[in-house]
């Protein structure tokens, strides 16, 4: 949605990036001459280098001032384009004050070229260039003011002072970490080709292979075999440190900014790379929601929306017709209730290297130690000014799509005395430097549901605070070096107290109308209030399918119905329920008021919006397969859908796309109009 109803200032301020980067490019490859540059050409390198630098230095200042509100157009991801421009102009920045600091020297040092890099031995083109883009890689992320900092510590003054090229002895033994890295034994003898600032220098050993190794495995030549770094450097970096062999400390990369805490949670609990390097806080742990939703269908909505049956199997236990009022009837539940997800305060972040790809809450019933409903998501926004605060349900224009909904419905049959609500805080992730993807939960918290007495808590605004660690851990913080900052003094305490990550929801109590439309639903489901009135159709039409209009009650034969055989699938679809909200929304806006109130009406009309709506695009080929937290994937399928109902809205129904020679659909299979209620109704299970 990229239109020219106005000119953008993002996008202006990355079109001046791009033209930056190929200004920056064109000076590199004009300082790459072999030899010595000539003292003309240097100053004149040197006065674009400088010209160059003050003008990403400008457009990296108009970027930051950016504010969403100065959009013309709502522009998609907007935060995540604005931060990956930033880091591209950083690096630029980066680039040029070394190219600058090389040539303002008065010789070009022996051995190297402008750019710094080594000739000492044959190298190809392509390894330079590889060389290249590993230390800008390395040096991409840091602080511009990390780099101006020249000050090291005493043990590592004597090896910075040493000339460009030297030789260096090994304190210990070391084993290459990741690609790149350069493994050697004790006593072996390095020659250092180049000193990066985050203390991983490029050596050659006397084989000629060469890699990168940790600068704290080195002393120079002068120095007595064994020495250790001191207490001080260990204690003023910042960086996780590992302990390796003869207790010498090697320092974490900062190229990925990793976090400044400890690498280990517990002796007997491996979070994952992230953790383990220091990347998040100590009560991060890897999602434990996500990772049941992962093992099938049992924690999904799209399974409790089925049918439970009784233990007999023989009949229906949460799908009863009432003759009376020729309709389903309503079940009343031990937990029917409202919740409303207002914020999240002070949830740490991540480090930098990795980027966040949703935000997000997991929530479901719980009673300490099983899961007892499907598991909702609902996903949270957040600014680039506050960014350790998480909102909901912003006010937007349109339909607020359901996957950011903070209305919840919650319902529950289960006699358990310990149920609660249990919330899971989350993030989707992927690594810069491998693509690797993932999630965390960065805390959690439990509302009881009901005291000692049995009674329902009260319908208020309550204050969670978050807990580190899985839902089965007791004890661990979130963050604890905030518990370690804080002093012993109370008033300290308190605002220590405030500083803890929180959660804040409300129980919000029922109307009579509100409770009739709940007890339509199946007695477990948690699902989001924007979309309740779909599923109360779908409940209508199954209990008419099974209950009313079955010949035989023994029957267990397929059913030729595509809403029942394909309704579920958009339980775990968000775009396409949001696009039947909004096919049913336009369609119901356009029925009069006696028409609004005869349900067997509203009925066979939401079968032809079912149909003409998401029915064809369900089977379509042009959708891509939906992929959590996937910002292409989501993209691309919103543009098909949307280009598909403003297709049947000109066309006045689908039958023009599902004829049209253009249209192409996967091969037919009769699951998608055969409803198996046998095979997908949900068995009995004992009340806890």
């Amino acid at each position: 949605m990229s239109g020219r109803r106005g000119r953008s200032p993002l996008q202006g301020a990355q079109r001046r990036g791009r033209e930056l980067r190929q200004q920056v490019d064109a000076l590199l490859a004009d300082s790459k001459e072999r030899g010595a540059l000539d003292p003309a050409k240097r100053k004149y390198l040197f006065q674009r280098c400088m010209e160059l630098k003050k003008s990403v230095d400008e457009n990296t200042s108009v970027l930051q001032n950016l504010k969403k509100t100065d959009e013309p157009a709502p522009v998609g991801n907007y935060n995540q384009r604005k931060e990956e421009e930033e880091k591209q102009l950083l690096k630029l920045s980066q680039q040029l004050q070394k190219l600058a600091a090389v040539l303002s020297q008065d010789n070009v040092t022996k051995g190297y070229t402008v750019d710094g890099k080594c000739q000492n031995s044959p190298q190809t083109e392509q390894e330079n260039e590889e060389e290249e883009d590993e230390d800008e890689e390395n040096s991409g992320e840091e602080d511009a003011e990390e780099e101006d900092d020249e000050e090291e510590d005493d043990d590592d003054d004597e090896l910075e002072d040493q000339p460009t090229i030297k030789e260096c002895i090994t304190v210990g033994d070391f084993v290459a970490q990741q690609e790149g890295d350069l493994t050697f034994k004790k006593g072996e003898v390095l020659l250092i080709l180049d000193k990066k600032p985050d203390g991983w220098w490029m050596a050659k050993n006397s084989k000629g292979e060469r890699g990168l190794v940790p600068k704290t495995y080195l002393m120079a030549c002068n120095k007595g075999v064994g020495q250790e770094p001191s207490e001080e450097e260990s204690e003023e970096d910042i960086e996780v440190v590992d302990e390796t062999a003869d207790k010498t400390e090697i320092k974490k990369r900062t190229d990925s900014h990793w976090s400044a805490v400890r690498k280990a949670i517990t002796e007997n609990n491996t979070i994952d790379v992230l953790a383990t390097m220091g990347a998040v806080p100590a009560g991060f742990r890897p999602s434990t929601l996500s990772q049941l939703l992962e093992e099938g269908n049992q924690f999904q909505a799209s399974y409790f929306i089925q049918p439970e049956l009784t233990p007999s199997q023989l009949a229906f236990k949460d799908l009863v017709w009432n003759p009376e009022k020729d309709t389903i009837q309503p079940r009343p539940t031990r937990v029917s209730l409202i919740l409303t997800l207002w914020s999240c305060k002070m949830i740490p972040l991540p480090g930098v290297s990795i980027q966040v790809l949703s935000r997000h809450v997991r929530l479901c019933l719980f009673d300490g130690n099983r899961v007892l409903s499907n598991i909702h998501t609902v996903r949270a926004t957040w600014q680039p000014k506050n960014p350790k605060t998480w909102t909901f349900s912003p006010r937007v224009t349109g339909i607020l799509p359901s996957l950011l909904d903070g209305d919840c419905f919650i319902r529950s049959n289960s006699s358990s005395p310990d149920i609660g609500i249990l919330f899971e805080l989350g993030i989707t992730y992927i690594r810069n430097s491998t693509g690797e993807r993932g999630e965390l939960s960065c805390g959690w918290a439990f509302l009881k549901l009901f005291d000692s007495s049995g009674i329902p808590v009260s319908s208020k605004t309550y204050e969670l605070l978050l807990n580190g660690g899985t839902p089965y851990e007791r004890g661990v913080e979130v963050d604890p070096s905030i518990s370690r900052r804080a002093s012993s003094g109370v008033f300290h305490q308190m605002i220590t107290l405030k500083k803890q990550p929180q959660l804040l929801v409300k129980l919000r109590s029922l109307s009579t109308r509100s409770k009739g439309i709940l007890n339509l639903l199946p007695e477990t489901l948690i699902g989001s209030m924007c979309y309740i009135h779909l599923l109360i159709f779908y409940r209508q039409i199954l209990s008419d399918v099974l209950l009313k209009e079955r010949i035989s009650m023994q029957s267990a034969d397929l059913i030729s119905n595509p809403i029942l055989a394909t309704f579920p699938k958009l339980m775990e679809q968000p775009d396409l329920m949001d696009a039947l909200r909004s096919a049913w929304a336009e369609k119901e806006s356009t029925l009069k008021r006696s028409e609004k109130r005869d349900r067997e009406f509203l009925k066979s009309v939401f079968f032809l919006v079912y149909h003409d709506c998401v029915f064809p695009l369900l089977q379509s080929t042009f959708l891509p397969e939906h992929k959590w937290a996937d910002e292409e994937s989501e993209a691309s399928r919103w543009k098909v859908i949307a280009d598909f109902l403003k297709r049947n809205q000109e066309k006045d129904s689908a039958l023009y796309s599902l004829l049209s020679s253009e249209s192409v659909h996967k091969a037919f299979d009769i699951s998608e109009i055969a409803y198996d209620f046998l095979g997908q109704a949900r068995k009995s299970s004992a009340s806890v």
